[in-house]
């Protein structure tokens, strides 16, 4: 396989990630998309996420805070084996998210993650989105109130 093939090979494994397993929840699909060694570095996540299992618990809060969340890939750019996505999501926030009630609010985010592909899986990402943004549509009634009273 020559250089350009592997390229476009990874970073069509990443819109695979994008598109089956986070804007669908296919976690069947996770099974073959990410290693079982997999640790992923999530920016609003104290901890890194390791492993498959784990992976799938992370995609679970989301859809359950947002069950119609859908990625869009905006950029793509691959070197070596490395991918970069620039990315955005859209949902509802129809469940808890991190101790934030539902608060039926659509959602626009902003967000980049780095993914590092061997043997055709992701063995490791990097994820990072403008989580003020997010808060701040999933508490709008909140910030509304508190600007009436600046």
């Amino acid at each position: 396989m020559s250089d350009n093939n592997t390229l476009e090979t990874n970073k069509a494994l990443v819109r695979r990630n994008f598109e089956v397993i986070w804007s669908q929840c296919n976690l069947d699909a996770a099974d073959e998309i990410i290693a079982s060694e997999y640790v992923g570095h999530i920016a609003t996540l104290p901890d890194a996420v390791r492993g498959v299992e784990a992976f799938k618990q992370v995609i679970m809060l989301f859809h359950l805070s947002a069950p119609d969340i859908r990625f869009e890939i905006q950029d793509q750019v691959a070197e070596g084996n490395k991918v970069a996505t620039r990315w955005i999501a859209r949902g509802t926030h129809k469940g808890e998210f991190m101790g934030i009630a539902p608060s039926g609010q659509r959602l626009s985010v902003t967000g980049m993650s780095f993914h590092r592909i061997e043997n055709g899986r992701v063995h490791e990402s990097w994820d990072d989105w403008d989580a003020l943004s997010m808060l701040q549509h999933m508490t709008e009634d909140v910030f509304q109130s508190l600007s009436m009273r600046i």
